[in-house]
């Protein structure tokens, strides 16, 4: 299951919560809400296709304050796997260093960055780029295999190399210390004053409001910060722009 379906999958769960609902937000654009409070943020946004499919399988019956729910619920998923509690696996579209796009599969567990990319600014323009967001993709990949999911911090210092002569792929403890190294080399790239945002953001998961705030940024400038830190981050990747 891909694209407009891999997606309606994804947005027929969120509606089977007790209050969830769907609404027209614009031409040719849906949002799903967890509760009839408006003022609330939605939690996904769906284009023609992706409302297509969602009235195809399971269904829509209209609502009778306006908008849909789901003509049926749709079975649960099975748990995740322990400690991976954001888990999805599917695939996806990354860009690699010569600037091609190429299907991976990755994790499509929602995240701040997977939120900011979905996002538009008033002409229409998505918020991050892909050369951004494959950027940051490929941070929190190391920061995965590091073994420090949901954990921030803030010592991320080179250790010695290991001299067992072993490849970094033979030994799992090889593999966490070697992506630790290419982080703590990402973020000296970065610099002080731009990897603390991607500290927040791309490794622990903050969002970016709250990030806005425990880093005493100005409201509404957290935007402009990570992007200039995306920026340098993928020229560290040598990532095409």
């Amino acid at each position: 299951m891909t694209g407009p379906d891999q997606r309606a999958g994804r947005a027929a769960r969120a509606l089977s919560r007790p209050d969830a609902w769907l609404e027209a937000a614009g031409p040719d654009l849906y949002r799903v809400r967890l509760s009839a409070d408006r003022r609330r943020r939605s939690l996904l946004t769906l284009d023609a296709a992706t409302f297509a499919a969602l009235a195809r399988e399971p269904g829509l019956r209209t609502r009778p304050e306006g908008g849909w729910r789901l003509a049926r619920p749709v079975p649960r998923q099975a748990p995740p796997s322990p400690g991976r509690p954001s888990l999805i696996e599917g695939r996806r579209s990354m860009m690699g260093p010569d600037g091609r796009t190429s299907e991976k599969t990755v994790n499509l567990g929602e995240s701040p960055i997977a939120w900011l990319a979905r996002r538009r600014d008033g002409q229409g323009r998505p918020w991050l780029t892909l050369v951004e967001v494959a950027a940051a993709e490929k941070l929190r990949d190391d920061f995965v295999i590091a073994g420090t999911l949901g954990r921030l911090t803030m010592t991320w210092d080179a250790g010695p190399r290991s001299s067992s002569g072993r490849g970094p792929g033979s030994d799992p403890a090889e593999r966490a210390r070697a992506a630790k190294d290419r982080i703590a080399r990402a973020l000296t790239d970065v610099g002080p004053g731009l990897r603390e945002v991607l500290e927040h953001v791309c490794l622990a998961g903050t969002a970016l409001e709250a990030a806005e705030r425990a880093l005493g940024l100005p409201r509404r400038a957290g935007k402009t910060v990570l992007k200039l830190a995306l920026g340098r981050l993928a020229a560290h990747y040598g990532l095409a722009v």
